[in-house]
């Protein structure tokens, strides 16, 4: 059985800025990669909002460089998942998806979340290509363009109201008759004169040669006057919601009723001593990586203070 003093679990932004600060304070923190090596952002194209990068930069590029300022300290980056977690005991134990079995004095967590999608192969298909889960990572992209933005929610109410700001028009793809949203967030939609609300829509699927061009729509399914049509659009963006990775924390670790992990008064410390929470799993409100980054520094600057204020 392995031992550290610092295990950390996830490799987006909060997870790779977690293991340099670690890294730095010669914690020699061991890291797991997780189920997508990167995060979400290696699923964007241009990431343009990141300090320090004046042109912009490519997701998998920008991820690649903060992993190499982890390593350079000293990290010790794995690929793996981590399956099965007992915080019951000290040192905790955590057991991987090859059955490796790792000790640590102190855990952070930066598995983020992932953005729930339709299902439709099409989604997959234009990924970075007119398809995003993020109006305030890509909005830009599509100044004076015409997009769809698809829920019926606060979030799809808010990035709708985003996208507006940037885009000549923006349809709001809603399945029901109705939005869910708070009422002051439908006032602001339904009184933006650039915003339609198409209810009772469903997308079927997508189409574009070089990209997205429009949406294959249906109005009323399964209803006698149910219509068919295609709605041109540049840009097509989820907002039905975002689910944290979380789930093999749940027995230990306290979680909100949407899945992401409650933090103690603003710090990345959870309800377990000595086990802290970073980036996207913890943060239902602003999912951006400059956030998911600042929470990692301060789950390690967390970690550091723990580890040496029990003399471990």
């Amino acid at each position: 059985m392995e031992k550290t003093r610092c295990l950390i679990i996830g490799s987006g932004p909060a997870g790779y800025t977690a293991a340099i600060y670690a890294g730095r304070a010669n914690l020699s923190p061991v890291l797991y990669c997780g189920l997508q090596t990167g995060g979400q952002l290696t699923q964007t194209t241009e990431v343009e909002n990141f300090p320090g990068y004046p042109e912009g930069v490519d997701g998998n590029q920008m991820m690649t460089d903060i992993r190499q300022q982890a390593e350079r300290f000293g990290a010790d980056l794995r690929d793996g998942i981590i399956t099965k977690v007992d915080f019951g005991k000290r040192p905790f134990t955590l057991t991987t998806d090859s059955g490796d079995i790792i000790e640590a004095d102190s855990v952070i967590i930066a598995t983020g979340a992932s953005a729930k999608y339709l299902g439709l192969d099409d989604e997959k298909k234009y990924n970075g290509q007119g398809v995003s889960a993020c109006a305030t990572c890509d909005g830009f992209f599509y100044r004076k363009k015409t997009v769809a933005v698809v829920g019926g929610g606060d979030t799809a109410c808010e990035e709708a109201s985003y996208l507006a700001g940037l885009c000549k028009k923006v349809y709001m793809i809603v399945r029901k008759p109705y939005l869910r949203a708070s009422d002051v967030m439908k006032k602001r939609v339904e009184e933006n004169e650039k915003i339609e609300i198409l209810y009772e829509h469903n997308t079927l699927g997508l189409y574009g040669e070089n990209g997205v061009e429009g949406a294959h729509v249906v109005k009323r399914k399964g209803e006698a006057d149910e219509e068919r049509y295609d709605l041109p659009i540049d840009g097509f963006f989820l907002a039905i919601g975002h689910k944290p990775n979380t789930d093999v924390f749940k027995p230990w670790i306290d979680v909100d009723e949407t899945g992401y992990i409650k933090t103690v008064d603003g710090t990345p410390r959870t309800n377990i001593e000595g086990v802290f929470a970073a980036g996207d799993c913890a943060d239902p409100t602003y999912r951006q990586a400059i956030v998911a980054a600042g929470s990692g520094c301060k789950a390690a600057l967390e970690a550091e203070r723990y580890l040496a204020a029990k003399g471990l």
